[in-house]
């Protein structure tokens, strides 16, 4: 019996959970390659994988995020595409005017798309606005979300995340609102469907990310924070 539980567990473990948002887009897949089973079979093995493809892009998979203070963690899967000091952050953070450092994250389509708090602490401000891209013969505008959390343990450390939605499916979905409390690795929201996460980090953070890593949103460590809670315990180790 213990061995038949292992396996059993094994191949379910396999499985990794759909979000709640994507239910009704897997469900519309499966109803149209039923159809399609019936009308053209062939077309109805293409839906099918089209079905399969759809649920793995809304897989909702359990994190474990590292449990120690003044660590900001990866909010989204992907790559690490920049680590820039000197960065003015966007207006609409309200995070002020002096320069900070941002670290962006590339998310694929073939990559979790449910963003994480990077730090535990209270949503300050929130805000939502256009962007335009431009290629060579036009301009599109996508959409990104913006809000700024201030660090639990830290008092006036802020940090800003900035979701920007892809070209394809400009949406995106939020999971808490401006005053929300959350915790380090808690789901915050999901973007449709290739797109980006921005960091904006406060002064004196200690980038532990290198620019190609492969992240894993609520888990993979990217900085340390310098805070007030840290310099008191400097202060008084040096006393």
């Amino acid at each position: 019996m213990n061995d038949r539980h292992s396996i059993l567990d094994s191949i379910t473990g396999a499985f990794v959970p759909i979000h709640r948002d994507g239910y009704k887009f897997v469900a519309g897949f499966a109803v149209a390659t039923l159809f399609l089973f019936l009308l053209a079979p062939p077309l109805g093995w293409l839906a099918a994988v089209l079905t399969a493809a759809c649920a793995y892009f809304f897989r909702d998979p359990d994190r474990v995020t590292p449990d120690r203070d003044g660590l900001v963690v990866s909010a989204a899967d992907g790559k690490i595409a920049a680590v820039a000091e000197g960065v003015m952050p966007p207006r609409e953070l309200a995070l002020g005017t002096d320069p900070l450092t941002r670290v962006s994250v590339f998310l694929s389509v073939l990559d979790v798309h449910i963003i994480r708090a990077p730090v535990g602490g209270k949503i300050i401000h929130g805000a939502m606005c256009p962007v335009r891209f431009s290629t060579r013969s036009w301009t599109r505008r996508a959409r990104r979300t913006s809000a700024s959390l201030r660090h639990r343990d830290c008092g006036r450390d802020k940090i800003g995340v900035i979701l920007i939605a892809g070209l394809v499916a400009r949406r995106i979905v939020t999971f808490v609102s401006e005053g929300a409390s959350v915790a380090a690795g808690e789901r915050i929201g999901l973007i449709r469907f290739g797109s980006r996460v921005d960091l904006y980090l406060p002064e004196g953070v200690e980038i532990l990310t290198e620019l190609g890593q492969t992240a894993i949103g609520g888990e993979t460590v990217l900085a340390a924070l310098v805070g007030e809670a840290r310099r008191g315990q400097s202060a008084a180790g040096e006393a």
